[in-house]
């Protein structure tokens, strides 16, 4: 074995495939995953101990800029008396909580939307939820606007859900199956359409301002509220796409190898694609719909941790949450005290990775 293939854990998976054959013999298929356990735990480790000192930065540079020892005090010995203490408290650090949970809701879902469709292009961006819950937010501040909170982010998962079942529709009616340059084109159709309506309503009834948060992405509208709702949620489809992701792992491997291992597939894409929803729909409900995280931080992941889901869902969140936390510092030091939108940040980077990844599927078509 070459030293390469030392680099790697491997796990070999035996399914039994029936043949289709007249003689209805028996073959045995045999999968290799490659993982690589210790660099999953380093970047885990070193993600957790980065994530606090990158907020910590973040917190301290804004439209003014304020001093580690301040923050320290502000966040372990609180002084009302203090106006620096309120704007941390209240202002800079529910924002960098927001950024760090939204990260990791974007990048776990894009991860698992890749396992499950078995697309290197999937993405809640690409594949039009961002666009679904942002229609039905519209929808909201057009026609209920006094619809507290709450009811906001339901809307958003029903957005999210009626856009994702469109596209998968679309994308099955084609001839030849769903291939992934079909579901991501599906996507952007759908994106456009949702979009342009979005629009259309934001003329009709005012609220162009009100939506024009939501397309930019941003977290400076996030506060102790915002978080105090959806904190349950996340965590809940955070731990659901943990205890999923060995599942996922195999169906990544194949529809027929999760059947010979007596996995549920339907079943799994059920649960898979309800967590899917509840990240991104709670994602957009906050940020709006910044794109590309969940198409970024799989890949990268991947590459550094293999295809064992176990590692990459978690290392996923932690990488997103950096990502997130970093482009909205960026985003804040570009031109102060003026912000850049952190979506337009992050597609700086998403799409020439999208355009190269599509050139390497346009043997898809």
């Amino acid at each position: 074995m070459s030293q390469r293939a030392n680099s790697y854990s491997d796990t070999v998976v035996s399914t039994p495939v029936q043949a289709t054959t007249t003689k209805e013999l028996t073959t045995t298929t045999t999968t290799k995953i490659r993982t690589r356990p210790w660099t999953a735990s380093i970047i885990l480790i070193g993600g957790l101990i980065a994530l606090p000192l990158g907020m910590a930065i973040s917190i301290c540079f804004g439209a003014a800029n304020i001093e580690f020892a301040t923050v320290w005090n502000a966040i372990f010995h609180f002084d009302p008396n203090v106006s620096q203490h309120h704007v941390i408290q209240d202002v800079r650090l529910p924002r960098i909580l927001g950024a760090a949970m939204i990260g990791a809701c974007f990048a776990v879902a894009g991860a698992m939307m890749q396992g499950m469709t078995r697309n290197p292009l999937a993405d809640s961006g690409l594949l039009g939820l961002n666009a679904g819950a942002a229609f039905m937010l519209a929808v909201c501040f057009a026609f209920l606007p006094s619809l507290p909170y709450m009811y906001l982010i339901l809307f958003s998962f029903i957005g999210a859900g009626i856009a994702v079942g469109i596209v998968y529709g679309i994308g099955s009616m084609a001839k030849g199956g769903l291939t992934p340059v079909r579901l991501v084109l599906a996507g952007s159709a759908l994106t456009a359409l949702l979009s342009a309506a979005s629009e259309g309503i934001a003329l009709q009834f005012g609220i162009g301002q009100d939506l024009a948060f939501w397309y930019a992405g941003g977290v400076s509208g996030t506060d102790w509220n915002h978080l105090k709702m959806l904190f349950p949620w996340v965590c809940a489809a955070l731990i659901g796409a943990i205890m999923l992701s060995r599942s996922i792992t195999i169906l990544s491997l194949g529809e027929d190898v999760a059947k010979g291992l007596g996995h549920h597939v339907r079943t799994i894409r059920a649960l898979g694609m309800l967590i899917v929803l509840i990240l991104a729909g709670t994602a957009v409900s906050v940020v709006g719909a910044v794109g590309f995280v969940g198409l970024i931080v799989p890949h990268l992941t991947r590459y550094l941790v293999g295809v064992d889901y176990r590692w990459i869902i978690p290392c996923s969140a932690v990488i997103g949450s950096l990502l997130v936390v970093f482009a909205d510092l960026a985003a804040r030091m570009i031109h102060p005290p003026h912000e850049t939108p952190v979506g337009a940040l992050i597609a700086l980077i998403g799409v020439p990775f999208f355009l190269y990844l599509a050139r390497k599927e346009r043997r898809g078509m």
